[in-house]
């Protein structure tokens, strides 16, 4: 099997060192490099490789590389290309555990790593290979296709269970605005006006969400869905029916610069 893969790091030597890596190996075919979230994203829909290598911790911070490149590549993509995070350090490990990453890359890369991956592939490859073969009947074939749809189209709702000493509140994640960090806790701020607080912090719930909800800010992660505004020059977003305005930071302007573009996408005109 043969695997393209794209490197996101705005490191140029970890970059190369991946690429002369890999270039020991038939099965991984380079395609390209960039070193900012936007740039990444554009790169993995245009091209949908098989494999990522993405820094999540990088030396320039404004350049949006992280986790969250996950959650945006949900908003476009049913099914995601492998990532696997390369870094310096193990502090982020837990955190690609919940994100669900396919493997964790300690720089400097070495060849035995690579050997490992390639193994792991093919071994998932073949296990897929087993069950395409289980073949069913159109009628079953055609009720799962659907079912599939439909789950797709559901996962953008969920129902968010806030627990605090034994009282549980369910929240249809449609009526969440947005999320405000209050030191340990978070303000979850409802399209009613109410407010309710749980006792975790804003990055867990960075670390759970995915489409609709992203970081805008340190203390913010906003539901794209209720924005009516963004004034790139004050950096401000606006809540819809609302005087409520979030600003967003320089370390989250590619999130934001995310969301503009994904209106630009929609039933869109522009005057």
């Amino acid at each position: 099997m043969n695997y393209t893969y794209i490197i996101l790091d705005d490191d140029p030597v970890s970059v190369e060192r991946i690429r002369t890596l890999a270039n020991e190996f038939s099965e991984l075919n380079f395609i390209s490099s960039a070193d900012n979230y936007t740039d990444g994203i554009n790169l993995i829909l245009k091209h949908t490789p098989d494999l990522v290598f993405l820094e999540i911790d990088p030396k320039d911070k404004a350049s949006g590389l992280s986790l969250s490149l996950i959650n945006g590549l949900l908003m476009y993509l049913k099914e995601l290309p492998k990532i696997i995070v390369t870094t310096k350090s193990k502090d982020l490990a837990f955190d690609c555990i919940q994100y669900e990453v396919n493997d964790y890359f300690l720089k400097p890369i070495e060849a035995i790593d690579l050997v490992k991956l390639i193994h792991k592939l093919n071994k998932l490859y073949n296990e897929d290979e087993v069950l395409l073969v289980q073949k069913l009947k159109p009628k079953e074939k055609k009720q799962n296709q659907e079912e599939g749809i439909q789950i797709n189209k559901n996962r953008k709702s969920f129902i968010l269970c806030v627990k605090s000493y034994g009282d549980h509140r369910y929240i249809d994640s449609n009526e969440i605005c947005y999320f405000q960090a209050d030191n340990n806790s978070t303000d979850i701020h409802l399209k009613n006006g109410e407010m309710i607080t749980a006792f975790k912090t804003l990055k867990h719930f960075e670390t759970v969400l995915s489409n609709p909800f992203i970081r805008i800010h340190n203390s913010y992660i906003v539901n794209r869905n209720y924005i009516s505004r963004i004034h790139t020059g004050n950096s401000l977003c606006y809540i819809k029916k609302t005087t409520i305005k979030l600003p967003f930071s320089k370390s989250y302007k590619a999130n934001v610069d995310f969301i503009i573009s994904e209106f630009a996408n929609e039933n869109y005109i522009e005057t």
